[in-house]
């Protein structure tokens, strides 16, 4: 099939990598412009940008994806189907309803609609999750299901590794899709949940959650986003590992201190080992090597 695709982020890219590798080669590729990032606010591409030049694809950044230019400029491909995974953006009519679509989610929908499907899962304890690929429709993530199929989440997953799995898995049935069109059907309406994306207050580590709740939450956010928690000097200290501490009763919840020569952070049904750190204006680094410079001012006993 003759196919655009849109798309931006990293995971985007390795659903590209499967696409461009196929029959179904893009005839064009669409994304975000590039925007400002980082701490000196230097203009940067997005991720699919790179991936799109490199692989020798035409490439296209409107300012709007549903600007009656990039309507005429996706027509100018000749597309038989449009190709979604990971936009950043809602596909709206005049596009929306001008071309066949497929769009790649990576979730077992209708769990998990939504920006954040990976991350939500992990934070949830989720034992599966998967890949839908789907009609989009106006609704969010409401779309008729065309193929679906499930991947296992690991006890040590983090956003990292669960992503790289469900991209290439992505990548996989999307190509399968095209190959052989199958007959989609209508999502149930039973089982729905949201996936709304990260916000600030959603990387911190709060001490009313449990070890469990909390160890969840710093998987579900490495390495992309980070999880951390607030020092007494105001500083953040991102939290990269971590594991839950049975027989930690005695820690006082939202203190970081040193119990039996671990270093841990109080919460609601005792305390979360912190395994690997990451200082502000520092490194990553293990416990043991931010304990050489920090028990000092730590509580507890070392």
């Amino acid at each position: 099939m003759r196919t655009v695709y849109l798309g931006t982020s990293d995971f985007a890219v390795t659903v590209l990598g499967h696409l461009a590798r196929s029959k179904h080669r893009p005839e064009l590729v669409v994304t975000r412009p590039d925007r400002p990032r980082g701490r000196g606010r230097k203009l940067q591409a997005p991720p699919m940008a790179d991936a799109a030049r490199l692989l020798g694809l035409e490439l296209y950044q409107p300012e709007s994806v549903n600007s009656q230019e990039a309507l005429e400029r996706v027509g100018l491909a000749r597309p038989d189907t449009v190709c979604i995974c990971a936009f950043g953006a809602l596909i709206k009519d005049p596009l929306l309803s001008a071309y066949p679509m497929l769009n790649v989610h990576p979730s077992l929908l209708p769990r998990w609609r939504g920006a954040a499907p990976i991350e939500r899962a992990i934070e949830a304890g989720d034992a599966e999750t998967g890949v839908t690929i789907m009609r989009p429709v106006a609704e969010m993530d409401a779309g008729p299901i065309c193929l679906q199929r499930e991947l296992p989440v690991a006890r040590d997953d983090d956003y990292g590794s669960l992503s790289r799995r469900l991209a290439e898995l992505g990548g996989e049935l999307l190509v399968e899709a095209l190959d052989a069109p199958p007959e989609c059907r209508e999502q149930p309406s039973e089982g729905v949940t949201v996936a709304p994306k990260i916000e600030p207050a959603d990387r911190r580590l709060d001490p009313e959650l449990s070890a469990g709740e909390l160890e969840r939450r710093v998987r579900a956010l490495t390495p992309h986003v980070g999880a951390y928690l607030e020092l007494p000097d105001g500083e953040r200290l991102r939290v990269l590992r971590a594991a839950p501490v049975p027989g930690a009763a005695d820690v006082v919840p939202g203190e970081l201190s040193v119990h039996d020569g671990r270093l841990v952070y109080g919460c609601a049904d005792g305390a979360l080992e912190l395994l690997e750190v990451h200082p502000a204006g520092g490194r990553a680094m293990d416990a043991d090597a931010y304990l050489r410079g920090h028990a000092a001012k730590l509580g507890g006993g070392v």
